[in-house]
């Protein structure tokens, strides 16, 4: 059988689906159509209308939602997380009565001392601050008028008075320490255990 006769055979299998393989061609001649598989589409469903009112329970009944967990999350935020070293143990706890101090009961004329003392004292101190804030402001006003008659003679002298004394910054001193350094000290790396408690929401 010569190549002219099988060329109708190719042709007819060039258009035919073969399952599993799309655009497959066994001729030479160009194609002028093409099988492609099946889509298996179908029309978009029709959209429900919903009833406003339905629409708008719904959207109240998530904004309350998101509402009250923003309110746990305020609360739960109030909480301070709790340091084990600073509990109270419950020993001493029970033994709070024993531990407590039955101090005798205070007289009137004690009282009253006390309360006349409270009152000195109170009056020292306001006059010991207003007596402060009048030197500050003594100062500051001092300060200003000696500026404004450093202006008025010379401005190049007054804008090198106002600048930043660049000296004093940054300031770094030096003092004793606790114990004098070791000299030639090899300091050995320790072992330890990382005995911090993790709370929710922290990694």
């Amino acid at each position: 059988m010569s190549i002219l006769n099988l060329l109708p055979a190719l042709s007819r299998l060039s258009v035919r689906a073969i399952p599993g393989v799309r655009n497959i061609s066994a001729c030479t001649d160009p194609l002028y159509f093409r099988v492609s598989s099946v889509l298996l589409g179908e029309p978009l469903k029709k959209k429900k209308r919903i009833d406003p009112a339905i629409i708008r329970a719904r959207e109240d009944r998530r904004r309350r939602k998101l509402e009250k967990q923003i309110r746990r999350l305020q609360k739960l935020s109030k909480q301070l997380k709790p340091i084990s070293e600073i509990e109270v143990p419950s020993k001493l706890i029970e033994e709070k009565e024993q531990r407590l101090r039955k101090l005798p009961p205070i007289s009137e004329e004690e009282m009253d001392s006390r309360i006349l003392l409270q009152k000195d004292w109170n009056r020292y101190k306001t006059k010991q601050h207003l007596a402060n804030i009048q030197t500050i402001d003594s100062i500051f006003y001092s300060q200003q008028k000696a500026l404004d008659e450093l202006r008025a003679e010379s401005e190049d002298l007054y804008q090198e008075a106002i600048q930043l004394d660049l000296g004093l910054l940054p300031y770094t001193a030096k003092g004793p320490l606790k114990t004098p350094p070791i000299e030639n000290y090899d300091n050995p790396d320790g072992e330890y255990t990382n005995t911090t408690r993790k709370f929710d929401g922290e990694e």
